[in-house]
């Protein structure tokens, strides 16, 4: 027998006291879905209403589109990322750049651009509750809490993979103190300061400095993290299929150079291909680790500051032979990365509410704030 718009409204769904598992359709809407779902079964099918809560199978149905939305959304923002390199060339018809400053100019405004647009799309898709600047706020792990943590933990975590790097770097430098060590004057440490001077002054005004340590890691960790992340948490999908699935989407960003390498600067298809491979790589490996420090932090700057010493640094130095010292220190701090992995992440260091903290902080945060909804567009 088929239940009444009428009669629906009139009854009271069932509420509980836990926020997390209050229920967030309303009877009136549900069971209005439900009747135009209804006129699509044939009369020999009874529709099943349940008092305005969904069926199991209904259930299963949305939250598989869900997940559907969820992808097709971040796929869309990653090939918007980078298609919007090419606009001014392509569909605005500018001349190109006569200057690599002006190239990378060009291409900070497309990527700014490409981040301001992500934001706003991942608002419209995620749920109602989080349009409030606040709720979004946290959503993306824009936070003014617990800094310093968020800096520190995961800096010094991340700098264990490039112990061997950091060794070599300091015994460089030693060595070339040891070199001066017999010229200590005044004038000698007034030119060091005035070296140390003019080398900052070079980086701060070289475009590929900004755009390896500003504006690449900035973007990117707009996009790929805070945008991408709460929508795949929301569209139903677990913590680790998140981690392996995020930095899928964070490649695609890297295709690009493939075409640039092999088109623009005549490289061999083979050539091109080995070398895109190997930083296809990198990133996917780069990207399960940012992805991992955001959900287990809820902060964007943990992964944004990895980013940035991961772009100082370059790749670890690997073991190797005929480098004794370099690869017992590269070891040492590949062990050691692997077992503070997770206790440099514990996610009650970096929120004062670690009763909402189980597991990861993103993925509580996104209860509360969402109250369990679920992505906007709902299937038919």
């Amino acid at each position: 027998m088929f239940l009444g718009p009428k009669t629906a409204r009139e009854i009271e769904p069932r509420r509980t006291l836990d926020p997390i598992r209050t229920s967030t359709p309303s009877v009136a809407r549900s069971l209005d879905r439900s009747f135009s779902r209804s006129m699509f079964t044939s009369s020999t099918e009874t529709p099943e209403l349940s008092l305005g809560f969904p069926s199991a199978q209904m259930e299963e149905e949305r939250s598989v589109a869900r997940g559907a939305v969820a992808v097709a959304a971040c796929a869309a923002m990653a090939v918007f990322y980078v298609a919007i390199l090419y606009a001014p060339t392509l569909v605005l018809r500018l001349p190109q750049s006569k200057s690599l400053n002006s190239f990378m100019i060009r291409r900070f405004i497309c990527v700014s651009i490409a981040s301001v647009v992500s934001l706003i799309f991942s608002a419209l898709i995620l749920p109602k509750g989080s349009w409030e600047l606040s709720h979004l706020s946290a959503a993306y792990g824009i936070r003014a809490d617990h800094m310093w943590q968020a800096v520190v933990y995961p800096l010094s975590l991340t700098s264990l993979m490039y112990a061997g790097s950091l060794v070599s770097k300091s015994l460089s430098l030693l060595s070339s103190w040891k070199e001066d060590e017999h010229d200590v004057s005044f004038c000698h440490v007034k030119n060091i300061s005035q070296r140390f001077l003019d080398w900052v002054s070079s980086v701060a005004s070289n475009v590929l400095a900004w755009r390896n340590y500003v504006v690449s890691p900035l973007t990117e960790e707009l996009v790929f993290r805070a945008c991408m992340i709460p929508l795949l948490l929301c569209g139903g999908f677990k913590v680790l299929s998140i981690i392996f699935l995020s930095p899928i989407f964070f490649s695609l960003a890297h295709l690009n150079h493939f075409l640039e390498l092999y088109w623009l600067q005549n490289y061999t298809f083979l050539k091109a291909a080995l070398i895109i491979g190997f930083q296809l790589g990198y990133t996917v490996i780069f990207g399960s680790y940012a992805s991992f420090l955001f959900i287990r932090t809820g902060h964007l700057v943990a992964p944004l500051v990895a980013h940035i010493f991961c772009n100082t640094m370059g790749l670890p130095l690997l073991p190797s032979r005929g480098k004794g010292l370099m690869n017992v220190v590269s070891i040492a701090g590949m062990i050691g990365f692997l077992l503070l992995l997770f206790p440099a992440t514990r996610p009650s260091m970096f929120n004062g509410k670690t009763d909402n903290c189980s597991t990861t902080i993103l993925s509580s945060q996104l209860k509360l704030i969402f109250r369990n909804e679920r992505l906007l567009i709902y299937p038919v």
